[in-house]
């Protein structure tokens, strides 16, 4: 039995301001390997006093503007960072009162209650730890990296019968179902799969209604015999696993948006591969693309 973990990063609209490229990323963990790999996860989050905080990787790679405006912040202890972290918080809550303020105080609400867990840690350190878990990630023999990466801009939705994520799932459910046949091998003992999703109502109830449908007829690349029932969807506050399917997300679509390479290449090493081409992981882009994913899934 293997558990796929899923989760997303960046918007599926074309709107100002939103991402370019919309990123489904599910990694796949046999369930005998599952407590190791949670073990170790949250032993580097110990270290940094994040041992019942969530991995959430945008939110602890923001820089927090008032971090800089303590005087020796980075030479504080932890309690005494978090004190002063609150302190300049209040303060700012209480300038911004009034109802001329309500959206920027609402915002500096939702920023304070998302990040509060990590203020104790500088910038650097947050970074380190983010690393420091993709490492242990890029040490996982056992787990299977799975992605559909949307350059928005190369999608046409009049040409396509699926909106942005729905064809980032077919795809994903696609690549899992047939890795699952590859994994047991001709005449072995079928494997089977169940798909772990962040929950979203929105996009519960459309998965859920999709997975219905492979079940029932298949997807455009293959039938569904080997991953069972609809899609579990879970609090990611509560698991693990499902945190590290968001940072595999978030790496990718950095990489391919900023071209940053230091949690994309240690993450990409898990790319499910048939020999050396990475078939886990696809780059949905202009045929003239040059990127790493891009280079590795030419067979």
């Amino acid at each position: 039995m293997y558990l796929c973990y899923l989760d997303e990063s960046g918007t599926t609209g074309a709107s100002t301001g939103d991402t370019s490229h919309f990123v489904l990323a599910g990694l796949s963990i046999p369930i005998w390997h599952w407590r190791d790999a949670d073990r170790g996860v949250s032993r580097v989050l110990r270290a940094y006093g994040l041992a019942d905080a969530e991995l959430h990787t945008a939110w602890m790679l923001r820089k927090y503007l008032e971090q800089s405006r303590i005087p020796g912040f980075e030479q504080l202890a932890a309690a005494d960072r978090r004190r002063e972290i609150q302190r300049y918080r209040n303060n700012e809550l209480s300038r911004l009162a009034g109802p001329a303020n309500d959206i920027r105080r609402r915002r500096a609400r939702k920023l304070h209650r998302n990040t509060e867990p990590y203020v104790h840690l500088t910038w650097e350190e947050r970074r380190q730890a983010v690393l420091d878990v993709a490492e242990v990630v890029s040490t996982w023999g056992f787990a299977r990296l799975f992605a559909e990466c949307v350059d928005k801009s190369h999608f046409d939705p009049a040409r396509s019968p699926r909106s942005v994520s729905e064809q980032a799932f077919e795809q994903i459910v696609s690549r899992f179902e047939r890795y699952l046949r590859n994994v047991g091998g001709p005449g072995a003992h079928r494997n089977h799969g169940l798909l772990v999703h962040d929950n979203n109502e929105t996009v519960a109830r459309r998965h859920t209604r999709m997975m219905r449908s492979f079940h029932a007829t298949g997807t455009l690349w293959t039938s569904v015999d080997c991953i069972i029932e609809t899609p579990m969807f879970v609090d990611s506050k509560l698991t693990r696993m499902v945190q590290i399917a968001d940072l595999c997300a978030y790496a990718l679509r950095r990489y391919l948006e900023n071209g940053e390479t230091g949690l994309f290449r240690p993450i990409f090493a898990r790319a499910d591969r048939v020999g050396d081409t990475a078939v886990g992981v696809r780059h949905f882009s202009p045929p003239a693309c040059d990127c790493e994913i891009c280079r590795a899934h030419q067979p």
